[in-house]
């Protein structure tokens, strides 16, 4: 298990050829009170960067990235029907989507825990 994470304030927990998409604890405080998310297709494919969903707050609206390149295999249904696990539950509950990846190699562009644990401060 490996935990990355984007610029944009996306995690991934990587495990095999699959990974895990949710949003970081950062961005939940950034947008407030979650109260809607658009999830993707399953099945659908992503190509790195490419906006995979919507995720809506009280006072902002913000697009969720797809962090590598891969073909959705699961969106998490409890979030659709609660939003609000996005912010109790960031790392865990309130993840987003599965993927299964395209471009393993693609990882290597993301950031470990220290690198945005040190990104995080300055944005």
């Amino acid at each position: 298990m490996t935990i990355k994470y984007t610029p944009d304030h996306e995690w991934l927990n990587v495990k095999g050829d699959a990974a895990t998409v949710g949003i970081t604890h950062h961005a939940q405080d950034a947008l407030g009170d979650v109260v809607f998310v658009d999830l993707p297709e399953v099945g659908k494919t992503y190509a790195a960067k490419e906006v995979a969903g919507v995720v809506e707050s009280v006072k902002a609206a913000a697009d969720v990235y797809m962090p590598v390149t891969g073909e959705i295999t699961e969106v998490n249904e409890a979030l659709r029907a609660d939003p609000s696990l996005a912010n109790s539950d960031p790392m865990g509950a309130g993840w987003f989507f599965k993927v299964k990846l395209s471009n393993a190699s693609e990882l290597d562009a993301l950031m470990d825990e220290t690198s945005y644990t040190a990104y995080e401060q300055n944005a």
